[in-house]
């Protein structure tokens, strides 16, 4: 399953990819909700887990949009 994650803190994010690589998925990372957007809109991903509280816009917002 191919995962994007949206996490602009540093240890969580890292904490994060690990568990999800290790249980065998593909996971981008990136830091902030205008290019996370735009990442999705690509239809790339199977799952976008999105931080609420991420530089630019917020994971609530970038749902929303």
């Amino acid at each position: 399953m191919r995962l994007l994650l949206v996490e602009d803190d540093q240890r969580t994010a890292d904490y994060v990819v690990r568990g999800l690589t290790e249980a065998g998925h593909v996971c981008d990372l990136l830091r902030d909700g205008h290019d996370a957007l735009f990442a999705a809109t690509s239809g790339a991903y199977d799952v976008i887990i999105a931080d609420r509280m991420i530089p630019g816009l917020d994971g609530l917002s970038m749902v929303k949009a």
